[in-house]
Order: C-alpha cells, then structure tokens, then sequence
C-alpha cells in the first residue's frame, strides 16, 4: 500500500507537466497563422514633422538593432571657399573610395534662378540616389546623353581617369594607372586620353567600392540630411568642414565674379527666411554690388553654421552625434597627419603611408602658389591660413566678425578685436 501511494506521488507531477506540454502544441497548432486578431492594427508609423522628438527615439532603437551594411556612405558637408576641395581630394586619393565631387552643381546650373533653401530637397533626393549608384536621376538636369564626361569635375576623378574606364597610358601620363597610384590627376591629360563613357559603367564601378564620398557645398542646413542618416540602408556618415569666416570672405572676394550666381541663390535664402517682402524683390540683387553679395551670402552662410552647431546640441539629437565629424580647415593644414588619422578612423579605412606622404607634400607647396584659386595644389600651409590677415581692411573684418560673432565664437576663432588666433 506505501508503495502504491509513493508511486502515485511521482507519477502525478509527470502527468501534470505532459499535460501542460500537450495544451501547448495544441495551442499553437490551432492560432497558428493567427498571431494577431481579425481587428488588430499595427500602430501607424510617427510623423517626422508632428512628432520630431518620439520619430527621433524610433530611429535611433531601429538603428540600434538593425545590421549596418558593409558598405559607409561618407557626405562632406562645406561651404564655398572652405577648403573643401582640398578635403575631398584626400579621399579622392584613397582606392578604397569612390568620390564624387560637388553633384548639385547640376541642379544649381538647371534650376537658376532659385534660392539655396528651396533648393535643398532635390539636391538630397539626388544624393539619395547617387550613394546607392544610381546616376540616373543626374539625366534629370543633365539631360538624356549623360556620359561620364558630362559629370561636374570628371577631369580630376580618380575612379573615372583610371582604369578600368580609362585604358590610356603613357609614361609621363596621369591618367590611365591603377587605381592604387596616389598622385593628382592633370585635367587635360583625362580630358584627352579619356573618353566618355556610358553611366552604367560608371555605376558598375560605383558598387566595388565599399566607401563612396560625395562632396559639395551646396546644401544649407545639416538638418536637411537627416532622413538619410535615419536609413540604416545607407549608412551614412557626414564630415562638416569649417574655416575661419575672415578667410572664407578673403577667398570669396578673389572668385567673386565665378560666385556670383551661387551667393545670389545663398542671399535669397536669407532673405525668403527673414523678409519674405524682399525676397519677392530680390530678382534684382544680380544688379549690386560683388561685395555686397558676398557680405549678404557669408552672413546666411555663418547663420547656417550656428544653426548646424544648435542642433548637434539639441539632446533629441544625441543620436547623430556618431555619425558626425566636425574638422577645421586650419587644424587639417597645419597637424595633417593627426586629422589624417582622425578622418580614416571615422570613416573606418586604413592608413596608406602614400596618402599620408602625399597630404603633407599638399600643404609644404611653395608660397604664392594659389593663383589657380579653383584647382587643387600644393601650398605653404601656414601662408594660406593668415592670408586674410594681409588682405582683408579693417573695416572688412570688422563687418565679418560682426556678421559671424556667434559662430566663430563656438568653433574657436578669436575676435580680432581680443587677439588674433
């Protein structure tokens, strides 16, 4: 009889539990394909404008959790005169980089006479495309012929004046070479031996690289660029490159004649935001004066520049702050091998003793050597940061530092007033 009852006593939580296993299957065999009832709704999907804040945290635990695709998208987000070009050539140099320099001109070009705000939404909806190698949508401002000889600054492209899209060669030729060769291209070299070719081609090439970089100078705000930096299929990353607002005014007015369109499009954008009134009158502005174009352009320039800086600050936006690098043009000329590795580390390339070799080569050119203000040079380094120093009247600077105070402040540029940097 004890037997019977120890037996009973060990066989009951075994029958329990094959019970409950048993309900289980059952379970899931009859709501299978049934994990949600007939009225259930997914929760509709935040609006970036009603909600911005909730949208944010959305996008910042989705990119968390997302795998990140093994190719980077790399934006260089600048201004006229910055150095910009400068900047861009570094990856231009690099083989692992497929670099595009300065995109939006086309639409700039297509779409004149606009203003640098309105402006903003095509030119990211071109990149958009562009860094998934899609170059099609360049035809919309182009034109149906596109071929690489068409793209804005082709003659100085490594990817397309090297093979494979060009097989010349020669022995004092620049163009031609492997990809890996380090060294600046000559615009009438690729000009000559280098054909156009179809985009396709060009797009094949596009997707071998696993970082493309896209420079320009055209978009406002940083703001603007945030749908893209949301999409984990992009991957996108921006370097934003500042330079002293004296030098920037200083090397606007030795190209004030080849700027003058663009710093009409930037005043105009000023003027939409601030007095719509003008703005209706500003078709005028091309009938003043070149400087007074470049005072009213650097101005909205240096008010873009605080407005980026505010919202790196904003605490909604601590999610950006990763993919974001901020670089002065004077720190990358004066200490190139430390920004150097700063830039490679962001963008997760390795070191090329070539590239670096070649970076401090670019900035120990010889003094008076930037006669040809719009090509890419060797120049004395320390001569081209002051150079505004010499050129620029009092009265200049003072209207400059009056105008961009706030920004030069925030990004460590002294008041001449208080000392010179």
């Amino acid at each position: 009889m004890r037997r019977r009852l120890w037996l009973l006593l060990l066989l009951y939580p075994a029958l329990l539990l094959l019970a409950l296993l048993l309900y289980d299957g059952i379970s899931s065999l009859w709501f299978g394909g049934k994990e949600k009832d007939d009225d259930w709704k997914p929760p509709p999907k935040l609006c970036p404008e009603l909600e911005p804040s909730l949208w944010d945290n959305l996008a910042e635990d989705e990119a968390a959790h997302s795998p990140l695709p093994s190719r980077t998208n790399i934006y260089i987000h600048a201004t006229w005169r910055s150095g910009s070009s400068f900047l861009g050539e570094i990856f231009n140099q690099h083989p692992r980089v497929f670099y595009l320099y300065e995109p939006g001109w086309h639409i700039w070009q297509s779409l004149y006479p606009g203003d640098a705000g309105s402006l903003q939404g095509a030119f990211r909806d071109l990149i958009a495309s562009l860094f998934r190698c899609d170059f099609s949508a360049l035809r919309l401002y182009v034109g149906g012929n596109l071929s690489t000889a068409g793209i804005f600054g082709w003659k100085s492209n490594k990817v397309i004046c090297s093979a494979p899209l060009c097989s010349s060669s020669g022995v004092q030729s620049t163009v031609g070479g492997g990809r890996e060769r380090v060294g600046l291209v000559n615009p009438m070299d690729c000009e000559q031996r280098c054909p156009g070719r179809p985009l396709r081609e060009l797009e094949e090439q596009c997707r071998r690289y696993p970082v493309m970089v896209i420079k320009d100078v055209r978009l406002m705000e940083l703001s603007a660029l945030l749908p893209l930096i949301r999409d984990p299929g992009l991957n996108l990353r921006v370097v934003q490159l500042f330079r002293d607002p004296r030098a920037v005014h200083n090397s606007r007015l030795r190209t004030k004649q080849s700027l003058l369109r663009e710093s009409l499009q930037v005043m105009r954008s000023g003027l939409r935001r601030a007095d719509p009134a003008r703005y209706e009158q500003s078709k005028t502005l091309h009938r003043i004066s070149a400087e007074y174009l470049m005072n009213g352009a650097l101005e909205v320039i240096c008010q873009s520049w605080l407005e980026d800086l505010l919202l790196l600050r904003d605490p909604s936006m601590k999610w950006i702050r990763r993919r974001y690098l901020k670089i002065r043009y004077e720190d990358l000329v004066l200490k190139p091998r430390d920004e150097l590795d700063r830039l490679l580390r962001f963008v997760g390339l390795s070191a090329i003793p070539e590239l670096q070799d070649f970076l401090v080569q670019m900035t120990r050119g010889p003094s008076n050597s930037n006669n040809q203000l719009f090509q890419v040079s060797a120049r004395d380094a320390r001569e081209v940061v002051g150079a505004w120093k010499k050129r620029l009247s009092t009265v200049q600077v003072r209207k400059v530092q009056d105008a961009c105070g706030d920004v030069m402040a925030a990004l460590s540029y002294r008041d001449r007033r208080k000392g010179d940097r």
